[in-house]
């Protein structure tokens, strides 16, 4: 074994919609979390891992964001996201550049000081504000917390992301692999293209919706086509309400195949193979209330 190799389990953790998945995304260099503007668009903890044959395994637990919960959907998310903190080897916060700490980071903060995990602060979406009001943000961030690095980024854009997993190595136990080289995600794949078709959901959909769908895959086979393997994926969108079912089916089913057609897109090419992909729409009202419910939809509670 290589005495220098590095592993160890390392968290994303931060405000709903701060850009997790993105960079996730980004130092993976596939697509395992789904991204959206929308917040609570990461519901699960994934697990992806990053493999250097020379330095090292890093297995990034990408969270829900942490937030005060309105349900217990939210209450879960949130267990979910809090729990990771003491599990881990190092913790990635990453925050909006700001010179002014709102209350959803000093809660984030109070967490942090009740573990002894180090932690890197990321200020994420540099490229957003002038170049010179970085250090500003940075020294604000500095007085608040005691953090093991900061690093000034760009996820979307892929700026200063470079310099991440060697830091990150720099924190991580000296230890052998948890996975094979190639492994990329601890994901099954059914739930990824659960995920692709909600992603594809809350990107077409108005503002109020998203949140109260689910995706259930109820079935997933894989088939001799012509030339070509084919997978047939059966799927439902669970919605709260008998007017959201309307809107997601469209008029004259027009939404629906809006969606369909972009999750097929990119299930096609995750799979690769042709994808044949048939969805429907059922309404269950308030399920983001049931524990019933929430577990049957993958939410899970997991003891890792």
């Amino acid at each position: 074994m290589n005495q220098s190799f590095k592993s160890g389990f390392v968290t994303l953790i931060g405000r709903p919609n701060v850009g997790k998945s993105t960079l996730m995304n980004h130092l993976i260099g596939q697509k395992i979390a789904i991204t959206s503007k929308k917040p609570q668009t990461t519901r699960n903890r994934i697990q992806t891992v990053y493999t250097d044959e020379e330095k090292g395994q890093i297995v990034f637990v990408d969270t829900p964001g942490i937030h005060k919960a309105k349900n217990k959907l939210g209450e879960y998310m949130v267990n979910v996201a809090e729990h990771a903190l003491n599990e881990v080897d190092l913790v990635l916060w990453l925050v909006e550049p700001a010179s002014f700490i709102g209350a959803g980071e000093r809660h984030i903060i109070e967490k942090l000081k009740k573990v002894s995990t180090p932690v890197i602060l990321i200020i994420n979406k540099v490229d957003t504000v002038k170049k010179e009001q970085v250090l500003a943000y940075i020294d604000t961030y500095r007085k608040v917390y005691d953090f093991a690095e900061i690093v000034p980024l760009s996820a979307l854009r892929g700026e200063n992301t470079e310099i991440l997993p060697d830091l990150i190595f720099k924190y991580l136990p000296y230890g052998p692999m948890f996975y094979d080289e190639d492994t990329v995600t601890d994901q099954p794949m059914r739930q990824i293209v659960a995920e692709l078709i909600r992603e594809k959901a809350l990107h077409a959909l108005e503002e109020e919706i998203p949140h109260g769908i689910a995706v259930s895959i109820d079935r997933m086979k894989e088939r001799k086509g012509k030339g070509r393997h084919v997978t047939d994926i059966d799927a439902t969108i669970i919605c709260e309400r008998d007017s959201h079912k309307g809107i997601i089916i469209g008029k004259g089913g027009s939404m629906l195949k809006k969606i369909g057609s972009n999750a097929r897109f990119e299930m096609e090419r995750l799979l690769e193979c042709k994808v044949n992909l048939k969805l429907w729409v059922k309404v269950k009202k308030d399920w983001r209330d049931s524990d019933f419910l929430i577990k049957n939809f993958g939410y899970k509670e997991e003891n890792p």
